[in-house]
């Protein structure tokens, strides 16, 4: 086990969408642009390497006190149910969450979700709990880890928990993250926030990705392929793509007051921005999302018809958040010597600036 991740450097080889110039919307980020500019949220990693067979790990999103006790609304949307959301059937129905939402890799879920059980169970006013619902989102990386070993345990989960903090949130190729594939490229965990006024008020939303699914990457509508690396005079990986299928595991946490029914609107919103990445949908892929207030009731819902903003800054930050898990992401090398392309800042620049292909010309009628 790795010790805990701390966040790159804004400076340091590997950088965000915002520090190229890339900028998503029209919305401002938190001081973070992170989940945690949600107050109240925390997020920790365990990343567990075993080179070359395992690379793997878990991703806890903390809202604070959240616990059967004391439940905070949410909902929850599928996009591709090809996944295994543990806890998603009385999230749907009671539309509260009860637990931290852990995210990991697709064999290891099981394992997660009973020690998050454990680990809620000695928390405060816990001690007589006899239904709990942990929440837990997985993606599979058996391309480049060995998921069959499931290697996620016990003692990883509680480091995630234990360790979660505010304050920035380390990206790519750690916890849930480190074995991750998504449009062509290495992925990983990926986060972005957006500050919004609703209603004369001012709220954050905040999201966090465990990107892992098939299809082409588009930034700012422009297409961009791993082929595109040899522009920067660079070779690939000598891995080949990973197939059309995986998974998106998408996590949104708000201040502003709303209800579970509000929440899942919140929460299509985040599935709906994944397209604008290029996402594929395919029948392999599990695209969830899931959306929590982190008031735990009492105030009044924003009106309906005042939630445009906050749609607005889902769809923005979700495709930020993929596109920061993507340029965070370094090189893993996989079982048997697999890798797949990273997406270099400088060739990402370059098909962005390069002018448009030429339109091709209609074909002649048929007769």
């Amino acid at each position: 086990m790795e010790p805990p991740a701390r966040p790159q450097s804004a400076d340091g080889t590997r950088r965000r969408a915002r520090d190229l110039g890339i900028v998503i919307g029209r919305g401002a980020p938190g001081p973070f642009n992170a989940i945690t500019d949600v107050p109240g949220v925390r997020v920790g990693h365990t990343t567990v390497r075993r080179p070359p067979g395992v690379h793997s790990g878990v991703t806890a999103v903390v809202p604070d006190a959240v616990g059967p006790r004391t439940p905070l609304p949410a909902g929850v949307f599928t996009g591709n149910g090809y996944g295994k959301l543990i806890g998603t059937t009385q999230l749907t129905e009671l539309g509260t969450l009860e637990t931290p939402v852990l995210l990991t890799s697709t064999l290891s879920a099981f394992r997660v979700a009973d020690a998050l059980v454990g680990w809620m169970l000695e928390r405060p006013g816990c001690d007589e709990v006899q239904s709990l619902n942990p929440v837990v989102g997985e993606c599979n990386d058996g391309f480049l880890s060995d998921i069959r070993a499931r290697p996620v345990h016990e003692d990883h989960v509680r480091a995630a928990l234990d360790g979660a903090s505010g304050g920035p949130v380390a990206e790519g190729c750690v916890g849930a993250g480190t074995g991750t594939v998504a449009l062509g490229f290495k992925a990983g965990i990926g986060t972005a926030s957006r500050t919004l006024d609703l209603a004369g008020r001012r709220f954050t939303a905040g999201i966090l990705v465990q990107a892992n699914f098939g299809g082409t990457l588009r930034v700012l509508g422009r297409t961009v392929t791993p082929s595109h690396r040899h522009t920067a005079g660079r070779d690939t990986d000598g891995g080949a793509p990973v197939a059309e299928t995986g998974s998106c595991m998408i996590v949104v946490a708000t201040d502003a007051p709303l209800d579970a029914r509000q929440l899942t609107r919140v929460a299509r919103r985040a599935v709906f921005a994944l397209a604008r990445t290029g996402a594929a949908y395919s029948h392999g892929s599990g695209d969830y999302a899931v959306a929590f207030g982190t008031r735990p009731g009492g105030d009044a819902p924003v009106a309906d018809a005042d939630l445009g903003p906050l749609f607005e800054a889902v769809l923005d930050g979700v495709e930020e958040a993929v596109l920061n898990s993507l340029l965070a992401a370094t090189k893993v090398t996989g079982p048997g010597g697999r890798t797949v392309p990273v997406l270099p800042a400088d060739a990402l620049l370059a098909a962005l600036t390069a002018p448009p292909p030429p339109l091709s010309p209609p074909a002649p009628p048929t007769v």
